[in-house]
């Protein structure tokens, strides 16, 4: 697994998603060297170059331009650039256009770690491109989206596994170690029928 502190990264930029958080996913995706994954809201790498290191391919989408030049520069580092197809657009449109039937007609697992308001309309076109027994995983940080991607996915006929989990990393100080809480985040599985 690659190291938070080994990522590139960009204040204009978020992300890398935490190791502890890009772990989780990597488990609950199960995903394996057969898989194409789509990533929405690449930020900064971390999912894509996670999941790179297992699966077949990722084609990641970002709309920031930044973000995809971020990513590419970690993919580089890391040598995965080979099995990463970059897309900067907004994911929704590019997802119903003719240009995405090219990349994205099979998709084993999705993730969404984004959606700018799009997330029920990105939920059904991902739906139309995802195989059988295939995944979307939602990353989400506010409880309206938790709330929303569980309602959504579940009246589509998908299973649903939520988790959140909340890391706290140790700082070491002289007197001893206080433990600093990160935002608690949930991992919404939804694997189709």
């Amino acid at each position: 697994m690659i190291k938070d502190y080994e990522f590139i990264k960009s204040d204009e930029v978020p992300g890398p998603t935490k190791e502890e958080i890009r772990c989780l996913i990597k488990c609950k995706s199960e995903v394996s060297s057969e898989d194409i994954v789509l990533e929405i809201g690449c930020g900064t790498g971390g999912i894509t170059s996670t999941l790179a290191e297992k699966c077949k391919e990722v084609i990641a989408i970002d709309k920031n331009p930044r973000a995809i030049n971020i990513t590419s520069q970690n993919l580089e580092k890391f040598n995965l650039s080979k099995k990463v197809k970059l897309i900067e657009d907004d994911a929704l449109s590019f997802l119903n256009s003719e240009e995405s039937l090219k990349y994205v007609k099979n998709v084993d697992i999705a993730i969404i770690g984004g959606s700018n308001n799009d997330l029920e309309d990105m939920i059904d076109s991902i739906n139309s491109k995802l195989n059988k027994n295939g995944k979307i995983i939602i990353t989400a940080i506010l409880i309206d989206t938790k709330i929303q991607a569980i309602t959504k996915v579940k009246n589509s006929g998908f299973k649903v596994e939520i988790v959140e989990i909340n890391v706290s990393k140790g700082k070491i100080m002289e007197r001893g170690t206080m433990m600093i809480a990160q935002n608690p985040i949930a991992i919404i599985t939804a694997t189709k029928s």
